[in-house]
């Protein structure tokens, strides 16, 4: 009788917990799971949005990989801004982490001053360094010019500086999250490791490669694995700044995707390559993980 009793409270529990899950699970089932099944479908198929989809096997990844003009410029382009963006952009947040880490009169003051560009929206941020990027009156120039440069690069206008300039750009919320993930790393670090190499007599940059890095390279893994997907997926600087432009140097992978799915309205082949930037995504990761993962030090450290 007990058992059974125990049994109905089971159930009773059970189902009041899916009760209280179901607005996420039907969420997840109409806008992420069906949306994902049915992109897989129509990568499959020739899809205008104004007929049916109409099956056509490989056809669409046949295309891309073969015939497509700018499917092979929208891959370097992303890999270009990848390569240069993400070590500047990890190692730019933990040496801003070192320099706010420690208690000081103050400290808390510059650690808000470095987060706050971090909120800025993508929208907000595009629109003000295309103002600072303008060639004659652009505050990037201006700069140049005061310290000697009489003819600075033309930026978003050039083929050549385009893309650098997207990076720069990047570097603008260097702080942010990332710093907050350091600074939690760095102050977890035993200080008696560094006192002990102190009277060993290493110095800044052997305690910094021996004793810091080790000790914080699972959270430089984990930031350098999110980082690489965030610029996978870059497009809004883009989008809002160059459309691409000029002659395809800012054509990234996610805006070639966008221009094929609402500008040419073909949705199979913007589904084809959503998923080879999932596929290709996943492997960049698992690889990582295959030659690099091994490598990261994984105890976690307690704080004195």
């Amino acid at each position: 009788m007990r058992n059974k009793r125990l049994s109905r409270e089971g159930r009773r529990e059970a189902l009041t917990g899916f009760l209280f899950a179901s607005p996420w699970l039907v969420g997840f089932l109409v806008f992420g799971l069906v949306p994902i099944l049915l992109s897989m479908y129509y990568s499959l198929c020739r899809y205008d949005v104004l007929r049916p989809p109409m099956f056509i096997g490989l056809e669409n990844y046949r295309y891309l990989f073969t015939e497509s003009s700018t499917f092979y410029k929208s891959i370097y382009n992303t890999l270009y801004y990848t390569v240069f963006r993400v070590p500047l952009v990890v190692l730019g947040s933990l040496l801003l982490a070192m320099l706010v880490e420690r208690q000081r009169p103050g400290v808390n003051v510059v650690r808000t001053i470095y987060y706050l560009p971090s909120i800025v929206s993508g929208v907000a941020l595009s629109v003000i360094w295309l103002w600072m990027y303008n060639p004659q009156h652009g505050l990037v120039n201006e700069g140049l010019r005061a310290i000697g440069i009489a003819t600075p690069p033309l930026w978003l206008e050039s083929e050549t500086w385009s893309k650098p300039a997207m990076i720069l750009m990047g570097l603008w919320s260097i702080g942010g999250g990332r710093m907050i993930v350091f600074i939690a790393g760095l102050n977890g670090i035993p200080r008696h490791l560094y006192e002990s190499a102190e009277i060993d007599g290493a110095g800044w940059w052997v305690r910094f490669r021996h004793i810091t890095i080790p000790q914080i390279s699972s959270i430089l893994f984990l930031l350098t694995i999110t980082e690489i997907i965030t610029s996978f997926q870059v497009f809004t600087e883009a989008y809002i700044m160059t459309n691409g432009g000029p002659v395809d140097s800012t054509l990234f992978y996610n805006l070639e995707l966008y221009n094929k799915a609402f500008l040419d309205y073909e949705m199979g082949l913007a589904s084809a390559l959503a998923w080879i930037l999932f596929v290709g995504t996943l492997l960049v990761t698992l690889f990582l993980f295959k030659v690099v993962g091994s490598r990261v030090y994984y105890e976690a450290a307690k704080p004195e």
